[in-house]
């Protein structure tokens, strides 16, 4: 039976990009291995803070370094665990879950971002409420693709706010305002 039978109550996540989000980014190349990634400190409290007001913490990350031979499945499970040690190690909790796409860009899959597939897939296993959930992504699939699951979607922009041709919800200098955002959730949701 699905959990809509049973009348569960739908829970809200924190979904989130990987590279540039989670950890520095690779300029032109992709972070193969543990040495090679790097968390972006001021993300710890917010994924601690998410937690602790009840937001699933669901990674969303194309990996085409699988599709292109740069890496295989097993380095970037590897990768994972590494990632989720990490955060376990340093603030107490981990990641509720991973969804990753490793196809070409053009390889037309429904679930690599923008399109929302990975977003929606994870919405259905985990009884997730869009409208009372986040995407903070760093590009404009990451907004294209929380636009498209119907979530509120939040760029990351460390160097300042940028133009952009699909506006987000929210647009997001410091990772520390993410937490305001979730505490106002109620008051400060897009009327759109």
């Amino acid at each position: 039976m699905a959990n809509s039978e049973y009348n569960l109550p739908r829970r809200k996540a924190l979904f989130l990009d990987r590279d540039g989000v989670l950890n520095e980014r690779i300029v032109g190349g992709y972070v193969r291995t543990a040495d090679e990634f790097v968390l972006i400190p001021d993300i710890l409290p917010v994924l601690r803070g998410a937690h602790d007001r009840g937001y699933l913490l669901i990674l969303i990350t194309n990996q085409q370094g699988v599709g292109k031979g740069l890496m295989s499945r097993a380095d970037l499970n590897a990768l994972h665990q590494h990632l989720q040690h990490l955060l376990l190690d340093r603030i107490g909790c981990g990641l509720d879950a991973i969804y990753d796409c490793t196809s070409l860009a053009t390889a037309g899959d429904p679930r690599r971002k923008p399109q929302p597939g990975m977003l929606l897939e994870a919405m259905a296993q985990h009884n997730i409420d869009p409208a009372t959930s986040f995407f903070l992504g760093d590009s404009p699939t990451d907004v294209l693709a929380g636009k498209a699951a119907g979530v509120i979607t939040m760029l990351y922009q460390p160097h300042g706010p940028e133009p952009s041709s699909v506006p987000p919800d929210y647009s997001v200098t410091h990772l520390h305002d993410v937490l305001g955002f979730l505490d106002a959730e109620g008051e400060h949701l897009p009327n759109s």
